[in-house]
């Protein structure tokens, strides 16, 4: 078989979870995932001197961990879950069971039973009722199992504290917390020296990323996203700052070798986002390696990578080898990362028996060894986060990768290696004058600014960037109030911060947290930060909320057989009695800064038609030049009908199947709108055969964009047969 090299990176990431204004911890996931992954992952390469790997080391992560383990800190949740459980007040008790339980059931709190158990006596009434029932005892072992959760897998089995409170696992006394607290401390002041040790005997390179973690192609250019996707929305300014791009990356550098003692000379991109522009601007500083997706390669290179039924790509020669990327004047080395085999271990091996995971992993290395036909050794790259997936694992993952360590550390067709060490090894490199801009998620920009929340929040950082612009510019023409070196310098670090990726992760639809509210808030801190340095009122939107919560509405099926005139009109108070109704908890006019336009959606059946009704703000509608209703039906094809306004009155509508307008509506549909928007649709013209329900939605737009939907969150669900007042299942 063809040699394989293979290339795996961990990578170790936390947005900075360090409040701005009060220096607090908003949240712990730093704190917690350094005592239950970043030493550990390096610590096990040790077992395994072979195996050579590569971990990557976000900066703003290697700050908070500086911090922590420096024992002055202040982090809320870490001083509540060590306080004496007698002294504990109400709120503190609501608020460690808001907290306690934000662990992975099936494989960290079902380690033990107590655990599980004080989980199901906080069920009732919201935990109101634990609030009342729990004695100190319960509250102590909460405490206390809420952390030890969190611990290293090799400290269970060999520290003498933490093995002998997790074998207990109950009845802890205030002493064993005490014990415990200790041991995080000393583990988290462990996790940076680890790194450096590993670093030091050659078997592991630490590559780094952009300081604050940004998505560096849209700091350069957001508009760079309609590239990968034309029907990105973009924000009304476009955000143009490569200076910050290059700040980012030399506050990396700066950090990376005052921690790690040399200069690093690979980047792990945010998200694998890569661009020609920022890619040439890594270069610049001196980056001579970086690491993304493979869809990336495919778009760059207008080739595809799909697996026949063994698992083999189409091109895996072009794939399974690096690509050096040239420009004008300066040039760097990719990596691209097997997709398939990478979410392998994120998403399906933890499902699996950890040693026929780690095999069958190894076999579909040595199948790409024994398939792939190239005159030199194939280059395979395994890039995944280095954190999140192994709470999913038995055992935190540890058995399953010491199996697949030794597995191939054992094979002699095999050479794990560094980044560096498999781009010396890989000979001729091919070269290619550009890379497609993208990111390692489906190949483009989507996530971080595909969405009006994702947009929403590039305007606000797009208004900092400029007043910050603003002041610098009047501090140089030494202008009077500017503001003075210390608050530039502190303005600049809130919008470094702000320009981070992961408040734009958990905007918009494909991310959410228990912690949504926090990362919101927290986003609008920094930005809001960046005001405060400069002398300045922040504006006003910074105080509203960007993530959208589910609509609160009153929600009402059919309960009657309708009869409908569609004129437009309120003809009697009967004539939609027994509808259907979904009506949100809306105000007319401006709410925290949102215009509601859709008041109320009703809807029920005739015998051959489905009617609908859409009641509106009337003053906010008329702010709106011509608008167009569109309803939504969602049956075993989508049918919309739209309706179009003129001058406060219907002008016309349509009927569209299958994004296709059909010729004559009035066969299908009928339409009114005067005081409000009235709808029937025809039973033929809804192919609901076979189907219990369908999907009914109302949406107005505007200058081609959505201005309002009901219900908020996307679609209703209308259900039928006879029992729903509709029309029998057939």
């Amino acid at each position: 078989m063809n040699r394989i090299h293979l290339a795996v990176l961990w990578h170790m990431h936390q947005p900075q979870y360090r409040d701005p204004e009060t220096g607090t911890y908003v949240l712990p996931w730093t704190r917690l995932h350094a005592t239950k992954d970043y030493w550990g992952m390096v610590k096990l390469l040790e077992e395994f001197p072979r195996f050579h790997a590569t971990v990557n080391m976000v900066p703003s992560l290697c700050m908070q961990l500086e911090e922590y383990a420096s024992g002055k800190f202040n982090e809320p949740w870490f001083t509540l879950a060590f306080k004496n459980a007698n002294e504990l007040t109400r709120e503190d008790k609501t608020e460690i069971l808001a907290r306690a339980f934000q662990v992975n059931h099936e494989r960290l709190m079902s380690r033990w039973a107590r655990f599980v158990e004080l989980y199901e006596w906080s069920l009732p009434a919201g935990g109101a009722q634990a609030l009342i029932t729990f004695t100190a005892r319960d509250w102590r072992d909460l405490q206390v199992l809420s952390q030890l959760a969190w611990m290293d897998e090799e400290w269970f089995t060999k520290d003498e504290v933490v093995s002998r409170l997790a074998n207990r696992g109950k009845d802890f006394t205030e002493k064993d917390k005490a014990e415990l607290k200790a041991k995080q401390l000393e583990l988290i002041g462990m996790v940076l020296p680890e790194c450096r040790r590993a670093a030091a005997r050659g078997q592991v390179e630490i590559s780094t990323t952009p300081f604050y973690h940004p998505i560096l192609p849209l700091l350069c250019d957001s508009d760079i996203a309609r590239v990968a996707n034309p029907g990105t929305p973009l924000p009304r300014r476009a955000f143009r700052r490569p200076e910050d791009a290059r700040e980012q990356l030399r506050r990396a550098k700066e950090n990376h070798e005052r921690v790690f003692g040399t200069k690093p000379v690979g980047l792990w991109p945010s998200e694998g986002s890569v661009s020609d522009q920022s890619l040439t601007i890594a270069a610049e500083e001196g980056f001579q390696w970086f690491g993304t997706d493979e869809g990336v390669l495919g778009r760059t290179l207008n080739v595809g990578f799909f697996r026949d039924a063994s698992g083999i790509a189409a091109n895996a020669e072009r794939l399974y080898e690096p690509w050096r990327l040239q420009f004008a004047t300066t040039g760097i080395t990719g990596l691209f990362r097997d997709h398939h085999l990478s979410d392998l271990i994120g998403f399906v091996y933890s499902r699996m028996d950890a040693a026929a995971a780690a095999a069958d992993l190894h076999g579909r290395l040595r199948h790409i060894g024994e398939s792939v036909r190239t005159d030199h050794p194939l280059t395979v790259c395994l890039f995944l986060d280095g954190e999140n997936a192994w709470e999913y694992y038995p055992g935190n993952g540890r058995q399953f990768l010491r199996e697949f360590y030794r597995r191939i550390s054992n094979d002699e067709d095999f050479r794990a290696l560094t980044a560096s060490e498999t781009i010396a090894a890989a000979g001729n490199v091919p070269i290619t004058p550009g890379i497609f801009p993208a990111s390692w998620i489906n190949a483009n920009f989507d996530v971080w600014i595909g969405h009006q929340e994702d947009v929403t929040a590039w305007d606000l950082l797009w208004d900092a960037r400029e007043a910050y612009a603003r002041a610098v510019e009047a501090s140089e023409k030494k202008r009077t109030n500017a503001p003075g070196p210390e608050g530039l310098a502190e303005a600049q670090e809130s919008l470094l911060a702000a320009e981070g990726s992961d408040w734009t992760w958990w905007y918009g639809p494909e991310h959410s947290t228990a912690n949504d509210e926090e990362f919101d808030a927290l986003y609008r801190k920094h930005l809001t930060g960046v005001y405060l340095a400069l002398g300045q009122a922040a504006p006003e939107e910074l105080a509203k909320p960007i993530k959208r919560k589910p609509e609160r509405a009153y929600q009402l099926p059919p309960s009657t057989n309708l009869k409908i005139k569609v004129d437009g009109v309120d003809s009697s108070y009967f004539e939609w009695l027994g509808a259907g109704v979904y009506s949100p908890e809306r105000r007319g006019g401006s709410m925290h800064g949102r215009v509601y336009y859709l008041r109320e959606l009703r809807y029920g059946f005739e015998e051959e038609r489905f009617v609908m009704r859409v009641d509106c703000f009337q003053d906010s509608l008329a702010e709106v030049e011509d608008p167009e209703f569109r309803i939504i039906l969602g049956g075993a094809e989508e049918m919309t009908v739209v309706v179009n306004l003129e001058r406060g009155r219907m002008k016309e509508f349509a009927v569209e199947k299958g994004r296709v307008c059909l010729l004559d509506p009035t066969l299908l549909a009928a339409a009114a709108f005067k005081k409000t928007l009235e709808v029937a649709v025809h039973k033929s013209a809804l192919d609901l055969n076979g189907m219990t329900k369908f999907r009914l939605g109302v949406a107005l737009w505007h200058g081609g964009l959505p201005i309002d939907v009901l219900p908020a969150e996307g679609f209703l669900e209308v259900l039928l047969g006879e029992e729903n007042s509709a029309w029998p299942v057939e």
